[in-house]
């Protein structure tokens, strides 16, 4: 759309009135005739910005063309106009516009016959149907846009929430144990800075890496990896300088895995173990990564004291709705909730192949 549109139809107006039979009898005629073509061009490049000003000259161009040449086609070539109003506004108008042009082909009846009539209403019928085709693809294009965005979207808030979440439990932890024995223990309330300091910038880097995924740098390449089950020593070192004691029973061949799996394992260890620490009274945690057939099994138990999957507002907390949607997302499944002789598990299923 635009002015190689109109350029195009332009010329091929100019054609048609130069070759076809029945044109202008006089000078002043091909004048007229060359200077409705040129508005009936024109109203496809004014089409984004005034579409039914455009449409309107179209046709009255179109009114003359036919009067001066009609061997241009039914009211010159306003079927191409058609299309490209068909394009920029719903069927509710078009549709309008389709019917004017018609209801006006018998007068092709006055200087020809019925297959001038058939040919006058094709042309319209065409024009308007290859517009609404157009349309309604640019509007599937927007929606799936739209989906990607909203989709995108869900991963950054799942990303910032398993982060921070993690982070400010081990800083508010660590700072609450620092307080308490700061006059009396100062070593290990220096033990205890030092790994809110080191928490605060983990979760800086990760932030970064974050926001480096929304808007890419220049040197892509030197963007660092997504974490993933080979940095699970790190995450279960960073809890048990919070009291917690975390036991690891790892599969070693669970360690060659696609980066979406491998990313989505990390999160929902780093989100079980973050919610153990806030939500209960556990002393020892255990997490369990093993490889079967086809996909990566996940469990993360501790020996906190019975509770329910803590719901807002009727729903589930954000956390657990967040590593199911990551499991489900990989074709997967995730189970959440109190272990029978006490204590809470999370139970994930994670397919390898399909990611």
């Amino acid at each position: 759309m635009g002015l190689s549109a109109a350029a195009a139809l332009f010329a091929l107006l100019v054609t048609l009135i130069a070759i076809a039979p029945g044109g202008p009898h006089s000078p002043a005629g091909y004048v007229l005739a060359l200077a409705c073509a040129a508005i009936q061009a024109g109203a496809i490049a004014l089409m984004l910005r005034a579409p039914e000003l455009s449409m309107t000259l179209g046709v009255l161009a179109g009114v003359g063309l036919e009067l001066l040449s009609p061997g241009t086609g039914w009211l010159g070539q306003a079927a191409a106009v058609l299309a490209y109003y068909a394009m920029v506004r719903p069927p509710a108008r078009s549709l309008w516009v389709l019917g004017v042009l018609l209801s006006g082909t018998p007068w092709k009846l006055v200087r020809g016959d019925r297959a001038d009539v058939l040919l006058a209403a094709a042309g319209p019928a065409l024009g308007w149907t290859l517009g609404e085709l157009v349309r309604t693809r640019a509007l599937r294009r927007e929606d799936l846009r739209r989906r990607i965005l909203g989709r995108e979207r869900q991963r950054i808030a799942r990303e910032l929430h398993d982060v921070l979440a993690h982070t400010v439990s081990v800083i508010v932890v660590q700072a609450g144990a620092a307080e308490d024995v700061f006059d009396t223990r100062p070593d290990l309330a220096r033990k205890a800075l030092r790994s809110i300091d080191q928490a605060a910038r983990s979760t800086m880097a990760e932030l970064q890496m974050l926001l480096q995924t929304i808007s890419p740098p220049e040197n892509a390449a030197a963007t660092p990896p997504q974490p993933g089950l080979d940095q699970l020593a790190d995450l279960v070192d960073s809890f048990q300088v919070t009291g917690l004691r975390v036991e690891v029973d790892r599969d070693v061949t669970a360690t060659a895995l696609p980066a979406t799996v491998d990313l989505s394992a990390y999160r929902i260890i780093q989100e079980s173990l973050t919610n153990t620490l806030r939500h209960s009274h556990a002393t020892t945690a255990r997490v369990v990564v093993e490889r079967h057939s086809g996909s990566v099994r996940l469990e993360i138990s501790d020996d906190g004291p019975a509770r329910a999957v803590v719901r807002v507002g009727g729903t589930e907390r954000r956390g657990i709705i967040g590593m199911r949607e990551r499991a489900r997302l990989l074709g997967g499944t995730l189970d959440a909730g109190p272990r029978p002789g006490g204590g809470f598990a999370v139970r994930a299923d994670l397919p390898v192949e399909a990611a």
